[in-house]
């Protein structure tokens, strides 16, 4: 028997809410992506009954049956999962975000083939940690210059994966991180970038504390795969 997602869903925003006033916040400024790996077309169209509308998938292939099945349903699609640039043609006309621009050439490779504006997020590895991507934060300045002056690319910000700890304290600092590289990003190019993607099942508390605009949640709202 699957879990309630509504149970789940209620859970979820009340941590929210709980989050933001410790940390003198709108509880409304932070959005829910949430994550469909693996999630059976069924549970996403009940997500949507439950008023969730936007959606992550790490995968191309895998996401697109499920957004032909759904249909267009008033939903958004975000890519969060690593973008090769052999895939990029299968980007456009589905995802209407891919967080996980994580080089030059990726984002060269998207501007080429976009007819139409792609919202994009700098995937940057805070904790540099080798089997991950993302960008490392020294490369940050120049991939996110390249997205910035993309005739088809507009750059809204930037996303990090946390390392897998137990204790999420321990990864406030790469929470904290984030956020002063979106500063600094923003401050360097001269415009506003307002999201910041941070924070997944296990840690999206501590990130809202420290200023997460978007989460990415899968087993906080649909439990384990």
């Amino acid at each position: 028997m699957p879990e309630s997602l509504q149970a789940n869903l209620e859970a979820v925003r009340e941590a929210i809410r709980a989050s933001t006033e410790r940390a003198s916040r709108d509880a409304n400024a932070v959005a829910l992506v949430a994550v469909t790996k693996t999630v059976p077309v069924e549970r996403i169209r009940e997500a949507i009954r439950l008023g969730l509308h936007t959606f992550g998938e790490n995968r191309v292939q895998e996401a697109m049956p499920k957004m032909d099945e759904i249909g267009p349903a008033g939903v958004d699609w975000h890519l969060i999962g690593h973008l090769q640039t052999n895939k990029v043609k299968f980007v456009e006309g589905r995802f209407q975000m891919v967080q996980s621009v994580d080089s030059a050439a990726l984002a060269e490779a998207l501007d080429r083939r976009f007819q139409s504006a792609l919202e994009v997020l700098v995937e940057v590895n805070v904790a540099e940690e080798p089997q991950k991507t993302g960008a490392l934060p020294a490369d940050l300045p120049a991939i996110a210059a390249v997205v910035a002056s993309a005739g088809h690319l507009r750059l809204r910000g930037l996303m990090t994966i946390a390392p897998m700890v137990t204790d999420p304290e321990r990864v406030r600092p790469i929470f904290r991180r984030l956020r002063a590289l979106r500063d600094e990003t923003s401050q360097q190019l001269g415009m506003p970038l307002p999201v910041l993607s941070m924070g997944m099942t296990d840690d999206y508390p501590v990130a809202v504390e420290e200023g997460a605009t978007m989460l990415r949640l899968g087993r906080a709202l649909f439990g384990p795969r």
